[in-house]
């Protein structure tokens, strides 16, 4: 079971408060003596009371265990500013070099881009020429497989296109040979609408001679 995290605060109640602080007093020297003796360690007690009375324990001289934990507390303060300083000095190491990477960088950044080339020897200008023909290679064969990606992208929307059309098709009843055939181009158009109007012409030009044929031979 999962007890919930008890918050504590001054006790309001004067004697209340004095009648806890005397049962914890006591507790806390009887706990701070059992430590001593069962884990063999040195133990001092400080507590000053609300009005300012002193109560004290210890395992044995409280003064040179005071002085004791001033000794090891100057040193423990001194070895963290050591430890601060060297920090510190990492710090700014690691800066220099970031530094000079980043200006390397910038330097040959520029020569790949045919800048500052003046200075480069035979062997440095090879280098960049066989750096450039591998980023060439590595360029072309991305730009091969987008378009390997694109062309497979149509391939797919072309055929749910069609299972699109196939189910339209499906629900007005009609088969894909009932679909009448797209319109002729503009130019067919008119090159067809033209020998039509042509045909009509001369078919209404030998009608009109058949019918008049008797007049005109007469």
């Amino acid at each position: 079971m999962v007890r919930g995290k008890v918050e504590m605060k001054r006790i309001e109640n004067a004697t209340s408060r004095q009648v806890s602080f005397s049962k914890r007093r006591v507790g806390l020297r009887k706990k701070a003596y059992e430590l001593s003796v069962l884990c063999d360690v040195e133990v001092a007690l400080i507590i000053f009371s609300q009005k300012g009375k002193l109560y004290e324990f210890s395992s044995s001289n409280i003064r040179q265990i005071i002085q004791r934990y001033h000794e090891r507390s100057k040193e423990a303060r001194s070895n963290n500013n050591n430890d601060s300083g060297q920090y510190r000095e990492h710090l700014k190491h690691e800066t220099i070099l970031m530094e000079k990477k980043i200006e390397l960088l910038e330097v040959s950044q520029r020569k790949l881009l045919g800048q500052g080339l003046e200075s480069c020897s035979m062997r440095e200008l090879n280098e960049i020429d066989c750096q450039l023909e591998k980023s060439l290679k590595h360029i072309r064969t991305r730009k091969a497989q987008v378009y390997k990606e694109q062309i497979e992208s149509l391939k797919a929307k072309h055929i749910h296109l069609l299972q699109e059309n196939a189910i339209l098709l499906d629900k007005c009843g009609l088969k894909p040979n009932m679909i009448p055939s797209p319109p002729p181009a503009l130019a067919r158009q008119k090159e067809i609408g033209s020998g039509s109007n042509n045909t009509q012409n001369c078919m209404v030009e030998t009608d009109l001679f058949i019918g008049l044929s008797a007049t005109r031979c007469s």
